[in-house]
């Protein structure tokens, strides 16, 4: 199974894609732990598909709904929505929850990757 595309979002992986797609993945991967009854879900998508066209080449960015991907968020140890998780390597790197304005997220990313 490969990544579904959802209509004017990011790419989505599931348990069974996760590993292949993010884990194994060259370079940096930030993964959107999400919801579809999550308000702040749906605040912060616009910005990472924002920022997912800006870092194109230097930055992946992947969701994953929670919900239907239990296996996963298990595995990460998410706890609250959204939760974004950096993976670099294979390891996550970072994590942040809930939503956050651009700039914030930027800066975020912007240490964690320079760490």
């Amino acid at each position: 199974m490969t990544s579904t595309h959802l209509p004017g979002e990011l790419l989505a992986v599931t348990d069974e894609t996760f590993e292949a797609e993010v884990l194994r993945h060259d370079g940096p991967v930030l993964v959107d732990f999400w919801a579809q009854w999550c308000p702040p879900c749906h605040m912060i998508a616009p910005v990472l598909a924002q920022i997912a066209e800006e870092r194109a080449g230097s930055l992946t960015i992947r969701k994953i709904n929670s919900d239907e991907n239990p296996r996963t968020a298990r595995d990460h140890q998410v706890m609250s929505l959204p939760t974004l998780i950096l993976f670099d390597g294979g390891r996550p790197v970072a994590q942040w929850v809930g939503a956050r304005p651009k700039a914030r997220l930027l800066a975020d990313l912007d240490a964690a990757l320079e760490a």
